[in-house]
């Protein structure tokens, strides 16, 4: 079976996560439904839902990272779309040390743009920066 390109992947991970904030994925025509739209194999979407149930284990610490580089800015604010970029952009950058961090950020600022709001690709790059350069 053929592995799908990073950013593919990635992407699939988004839609579950963003997904999941809306209701639990147990349904497997849910699942399903995701699988058929992404035009992607059942192993590597059952690989992207490992990955969004890893992040869903760091979520409250993810989540109070994110809101603690956010200060200007209300952590219930925050779209759907861009807290849960974040969540993934932090979470790999965290947790998956074969993601540079560097990598981590750019991608989620291409996502955003991708999927969020036009200001959301800055948003984004800001606090995942101020996560990379002050630590935790």
């Amino acid at each position: 079976m053929a592995e799908i390109p990073k950013q593919k992947f990635r992407e699939i991970v988004f839609q579950l996560i963003y997904s999941l904030d809306f209701n639990e994925l147990e349904d497997s025509n849910q699942l399903f439904s995701i699988l058929d739209k992404c035009h992607v194999s059942k192993k590597n979407m059952l690989a992207a839902r490992e990955r969004a149930d890893q992040l869903k284990v760091h979520q409250i610490e993810i989540d109070e990272l994110i809101a603690k580089f956010s200060p200007e800015y209300d952590f219930s604010r925050i779209s759907e779309v861009e807290k849960n970029i974040l969540r993934l952009g932090t979470f790999e950058m965290m947790y998956d040390t074969a993601i540079p961090p560097k990598v981590a950020i750019t991608e989620a600022v291409r996502l955003s743009r991708k999927y969020g709001s036009p200001e959301g690709g800055n948003f984004v790059n800001a606090i995942l920066d101020a996560l990379l350069h002050q630590g935790t």
